[in-house]
């Protein structure tokens, strides 16, 4: 492992355009959830299967269970950033990370110094009226729950929706052109905390011309042969013994 840390850190030190590709791993270790692990969303019990949930025509059919499962599993309070959001801020602050592509919805990038963030999936921290268009941030959700448990504008009265991006709705056209451009002007790619298994995002990493992808994951993956180097260890951990200058 340290011969690995090392390699990372000459990549790491060489580069000047790097780009980071998270999922849901880096989030693990401030406490938020995953969704396929053993312990993660996709495993617990639930009225319906939270993938059922989590989407467009759900939200639209039942929107009070959509968001008791909001509510208790996605729009977390008190989660803080953890080591791996921190180095990244760093990175980005002396110069050398171009930005940052996420598929996570915590804002936690941003809470770190983040100022380059493409969120693939949206964010928590958003939200908007479907009727008026009007924004609301994650503490009105918090604050006024609406009397059938059905947040609503307090200016229409319409139903507020999340912006997150649910099962069978587009990634942001805009998000996604950032992302594709930042992953293809990179000198090195480092991918962090995700399987590579959810589509679009995971093609992404097909876009990336520059020399060197680094994939740091807990466990292995299906996509471990296309990095030049792979670590298998907690991402927060990997990252925070990177020096940067």
């Amino acid at each position: 492992m340290e011969d690995k840390i090392k390699e990372l850190q000459r990549l790491v030190d060489e580069a000047s355009r790097i780009v980071f590709f998270g999922g849901a791993g880096v989030s693990t270790e401030s406490g938020i959830p995953d969704f396929r692990s053993v312990d993660g969303l996709y495993n617990q019990k639930w009225d319906y299967p939270p993938e059922t949930i989590i989407s467009a025509s759900f939200f639209a059919a039942k929107t009070k269970e959509f968001y008791r499962f909001y509510r208790e599993k996605l729009l977390l309070n008190g989660i803080k950033p953890n080591a791996a959001h921190l180095k990244l801020a760093e990175l980005e602050k002396a110069g050398k990370l171009l930005g940052i592509v996420t598929q996570n919805i915590d804002g936690l990038h941003q809470a770190a110094g983040n100022k380059k963030v493409w969120e693939l999936h949206g964010s928590v921290l958003r939200n908007y009226c479907t009727r008026c268009g009007e924004f609301y941030d994650d503490s009105y959700l918090r604050e006024n729950p609406g009397e059938d448990g059905i947040p609503r504008c307090s200016s229409c009265n319409g139903i507020i929706k999340p912006d997150v991006v649910l099962y069978e709705e587009p990634l942001n056209e805009r998000t996604v052109e950032g992302a594709f451009d930042a992953i293809s002007n990179a000198d090195l790619l480092i991918i962090g905390g995700t399987s590579l298994t959810v589509y679009p995002a995971a093609g992404m990493v097909r876009y990336f011309k520059g020399n060197n992808i680094v994939l740091i994951n807990r466990d292995p993956t299906q996509s471990d042969e296309i990095a030049d180097l792979v670590i298998h260890d907690s991402i927060g951990k990997v990252l925070s013994q990177i020096k940067v200058t």
